[in-house]
């Protein structure tokens, strides 16, 4: 595709999330969009009398129409890989959300897909696209902070009347609980910003929502080879909306807070760390307005199809992050033993 031409595009799920995708997707002047779909018809028709293209509950015949060039996959998890395979089979770029498949035995056969027919795959991990943390790894490339010694991060919210009956809280569809929704955008960031963890030890817990086997929070301890250890508390009980991701470094540190919206506004610190026991000194950076990280996600996917680049979250980083998700979850000792008290040495998991 030149980059000054449009792709034609189909949008793949109707529902919240997809509809913010084209909308996004239609507002860019290098878009054209073709077709939503959805099974649910009148949920196709209503957006696409908001984005202006065509509707259909027929998502077979959206994705392997002859007018289509890029396809976003935005269903529930469990029909995530088989929307995109078939795009891929037909010849499409694919944009698919994140986690981008239940299991890592879902999602690997479509990287390889993707890379024999010399095809775009991108995983939606759109947090990568917010401004506060773009800047935060801007810094942190630069070297603002010197090498990495730990990571945190914090991220959660309290659900909402009804939310055991949603489709996200049910393992057969979701593939898991608030790891597999929320919690793999902190281990896609923690990746991003400290390269391949090595070790995992996690527990999993169903503290209040009725889902089991799925859980409504996790914490988990990651390692890389050369010992920079990030931290994370994901939870689907944090009753008032929290996200905190911080970066500690030999030379000083980086903590964003906030999303937008429920999770209020974007902040980043940048501490600069001066000398031991002197406080550091304090750089403040403010990102108001609505949140743009699906505008600029597609943005930079439709450049990586333009240069034939692999994309930023590809699918094969996607499927490193769900190999951590199977460690984590491998790692609880009460889903592996029934008494006794494990050790740290004993729950650790090397991710394979």
């Amino acid at each position: 595709m030149a980059q000054d031409s449009k792709t034609r595009v189909a949008v793949i799920g109707a529902g919240k999330f997809g509809t913010r995708r084209a909308v996004a997707a239609a507002a860019h002047p290098f878009t054209s969009l073709v077709v939503v779909a959805d099974v649910l018809a009148d949920r196709a028709r209503q957006l696409s009398k908001i984005v202006g293209c065509g509707a259909t509950d027929d998502w077979k015949e959206a994705v392997t129409r002859k007018d289509v060039d890029t396809v976003i996959v935005s269903t529930p998890t469990h029909q995530l890989c088989p929307t995109s395979r078939l795009a891929l089979e037909a010849g499409k770029h694919v944009l698919v959300e994140k986690p981008f498949g239940r299991t890592t035995e879902e999602a690997l056969p479509l990287v390889e897909l993707a890379a024999r027919r010399n095809l775009r795959l991108k995983v939606g991990y759109n947090h990568r696209y917010h401004l506060a943390l773009l800047k935060a790894h801007e810094l942190f490339a630069g070297g603002a902070i010197g090498r990495a010694l730990f990571l945190r991060c914090c991220y959660g919210h309290g659900g909402r009347e009804g939310y055991e009956r949603e489709w996200r809280t049910q393992a057969n569809v979701s593939g898991g609980g608030e790891l597999l929704d929320q919690g793999v955008h902190a281990l896609d960031l923690f990746q991003w910003f400290a390269g391949r963890f090595e070790e995992v030890i996690g527990f999993v817990t169903t503290a209040f929502w009725p889902i089991a086997p799925s859980e409504d929070n996790v914490f988990a301890l990651l390692r890389t080879a050369d010992g920079c250890v990030a931290q994370l508390h994901a939870s689907w009980t944090n009753w008032k909306n929290i996200f905190v991701f911080e970066v500690f470094g030999e030379a000083g540190s980086l903590t964003v807070s906030g999303l937008g919206g429920n999770y209020g506004p974007q902040r980043l610190c940048f501490a600069s760390r001066r000398a031991a026991g002197v406080r550091p000194e304090e750089e403040w950076f403010e990102f108001p307005g609505e949140d743009r990280s699906l505008e600029l996600e597609w943005n930079d996917f439709l450049r990586c199809i333009a240069e034939e680049q692999e994309p930023a979250s590809s699918g094969r980083q996607a499927v490193e992050t769900l190999r951590l998700v199977e460690a984590i979850y491998e790692s609880d000792p009460k889903r592996h033993a029934t008494a006794g008290v494990k050790t740290s040495a004993e729950i650790a998991v090397p991710v394979r």
